[in-house]
């Protein structure tokens, strides 16, 4: 069964509606709200970097507990900003086949770049997480949040990782998508809310935005710390 998607429909379409990440998350917190604020065996996971600025004030919006999920995409040899592929910290592999193909990667080629992602989420689950345990979803409703889906794959893998750890009910939810990747998500999860969808043939997260730049790590540890996640660690900024 698809999900429920929830769009605004005045965005469809349009280019740089967010001012910026803080912007963008104050559009999905308001339309959660009425369905998810104070929401009890509820949580929010944001996806490092780009996600925590959106988690944190989903989670601060809603009044529900945060904590982060790591995952990371396979990058493109040569092309690091973009990916043919997701891993978890888990091992489990996701990969877009027919990119693979497109490519014509190697299996050597594609094995080398999950070796390298593989030590990335390590050093980042430490950095992040101080390697805690993963949090409890048993049994709870997840709000899954980054600041945009690409080809959706970084996310496909959050949530097989969630759900094959026992949540119950699986939300997406981020400022900005293309139709493609909405599809490829929405058989999995039981709701969706993107307030821009976009439907061009070419889709990049950062044209949603008016003001993008990738958060580098001390940025996304301060807004952590200064949220005061996680309330029982120390966070390392060395």
């Amino acid at each position: 069964m698809a999900a429920k998607i929830r769009e605004v429909s005045g965005l469809r379409d349009k280019k740089f509606v967010f001012k910026d990440r803080d912007d963008a998350a104050k559009v999905l917190s308001e339309m959660l709200g009425p369905y998810y604020e104070k929401a009890k065996e509820t949580m929010v996971l944001a996806i490092p970097s780009g996600g925590v600025p959106i988690g944190l004030e989903v989670a601060k919006g809603l009044s529900l507990p945060l904590d982060l999920i790591i995952v990371r995409k396979i990058p493109i040899p040569g092309n690091p900003e973009a990916g043919f592929g997701a891993l978890t910290l888990d091992g489990d592999v996701f990969l877009n086949d027919e990119l693979v193909a497109f490519l014509q990667l190697s299996p050597k080629e594609v094995e080398d770049q999950i070796t390298k992602v593989k030590a990335v989420l390590k050093e980042r689950n430490h950095i992040f997480r101080q390697g805690t345990p993963f949090p409890d979803v048993i049994n709870q409703t997840v709000l899954m949040a980054d600041d945009g889906l690409a080809s959706g794959y970084t996310m496909l893998a959050c949530v097989e990782t969630v759900r094959r750890k026992g949540a119950r009910k699986i939300v997406v939810a981020v400022p900005t998508a293309p139709k493609s990747s909405i599809s490829r998500i929405s058989p999995i999860v039981e709701e969706i809310f993107c307030p821009n969808i976009r439907t061009e043939r070419y889709f990049a997260v950062a044209d949603a935005y008016a003001d993008w730049y990738d958060l580098t790590r001390d940025e996304v540890l301060n807004r952590l710390q200064e949220a005061g996640f996680p309330e029982t660690m120390e966070l390392n900024m060395d």
